[in-house]
């Protein structure tokens, strides 16, 4: 049998190698602890799942949803964005509800790529921009998040002749793999690039409710013309633990929130209600959860910033996500201080380099584990290492 080009073309999904390191150490009898994927250990908010358990035993939600999402969750979603943003949306043309927004961000290449045209993707980023403009048939054009430039592409650096092919440009803020944040200027600057060269922002907003320090991270939608260019995908998973139910939105411009709609009702038939009834109680009964995650995860962020700098790392505190992005010490490469971190510390954590080539020289550590194993992990990194000669970011 022969593959498709377009799968012959994908790298193996990076976390599914993860978890297969994981999964024959356990195998081995090994005790790993686990940095590298970025899934939340507490549990989804007790009200949600009671909301969950009641719609699932309704048979008027047994049967198929609609593709678009059930009025009432995308009502919700719309709520939910005029309190946190103070940006008004229409539920019934500038809203899609998504399988998870990995979906949306995997589909949205479908709806606007031919093969061979050039879609502006981050490096380093998440794989799966990447990934959807490759199934799409086009052609990702890495643009490099540079430390010196506070990981924040430099669109004077895209050729003409490159911009002009492009059909999308990727945006990711607060940042994953960097945990970089943006600011309105920012967004407006890349809304006036959009604008000058036609392009389509795709914004996956997926940490914005994960940031510490007083920081509360801008929509992209509150930029003025931003609307005009664009669409932002939101996520249940991170800010109410809910990974595993797959349920996001996109939200922006109606022309492309329409693509997206008739793409999803040609290949998908919807989110199951139930879980869209948990959704809405998430967005509008559970904001307790998010304040009390942001406690938590800021104390594993001191606690796993601050003993790295023990060891001779110099890093400021990220912003958001749960993320903390480190240069790998001197004389080793994003891959060889992994494999020395897995086999002499028992830690994964994930080399920067599988986010793209930028990303050589740094690896992400997730703040995903509880207190206890994020101190024995940098034991184990003092044990194994002492202190390293790192240099300063940037």
């Amino acid at each position: 049998m022969h593959l498709a080009a377009r799968l012959q073309n994908l790298p193996p999904y990076l976390f599914a190698r993860i978890e297969e390191k994981i999964a024959r150490a356990k195998e081995q009898g090994e005790k790993l602890i686990s940095l590298g994927i970025g899934d939340p250990d507490s549990p989804t908010p007790q009200t949600v799942i009671a909301e969950l358990e009641r719609a699932a035993g309704d048979p008027a939600n047994h049967r198929y949803p609609t593709s678009a999402g059930m009025l009432e969750f995308r009502q919700a979603v719309v709520s939910w964005h005029r309190e946190r943003y103070g940006v008004e949306l229409d539920p019934r043309s500038e809203v899609v509800t998504l399988l998870g927004s990995k979906e949306g961000i995997a589909h949205i290449s479908m709806c606007y790529v031919d093969p061979g045209d050039i879609n502006l993707v981050p490096d380093p980023s998440y794989p799966v921009y990447k990934i959807g403009t490759i199934l799409a048939g086009g052609e990702p054009y890495a643009m490099p998040l540079l430390a010196g430039n506070d990981f924040w592409p430099d669109f004077s650096l895209i050729p003409g002749e490159v911009a002009r092919k492009a059909k999308i440009l990727f945006l990711n803020y607060p940042n994953n793999p960097t945990a970089a944040v943006a600011s309105r200027e920012r967004f407006q600057e890349a809304v006036a690039f959009a604008r000058f060269y036609d392009l389509i922002i795709c914004h996956d907003a997926a940490y914005t409710e994960l940031t510490y320090d007083c920081y509360r991270a801008p929509s992209f939608l509150e930029v003025p013309g931003a609307r005009e260019v664009g669409i932002e995908f939101g996520s249940l998973s991170k800010p109410y633990n809910m990974t595993g139910w797959r349920l996001g939105w996109a939200v922006g411009n109606a022309e492309i929130i329409k693509a997206l709609t008739t793409l999803k009702s040609n290949i998908d038939s919807g989110v199951f209600q139930a879980v869209q009834y948990a959704g809405i109680k998430a967005l509008t009964a559970a904001q307790e959860n998010i304040e009390k995650l942001r406690q938590v995860y800021q104390q594993r962020r001191d606690i796993l910033v601050d003993g790295l700098n023990s060891l001779g790392w110099h890093l400021d505190k990220p912003k958001g996500t749960f993320y903390v992005w480190a240069p790998v010490p001197r004389g080793y490469t994003s891959g060889q201080f992994a494999e020395e971190v897995l086999e002499k510390a028992g830690v994964i954590i994930t080399p920067g380099n599988e986010y793209g080539a930028c990303g050589e020289g740094y690896f992400r550590a997730s703040l995903t584990i509880g207190e206890d194993l994020l101190r024995e992990s940098l034991e184990r990194l003092q044990n194994a290492f002492g202190h390293l000669d790192v240099a300063r970011p940037g």
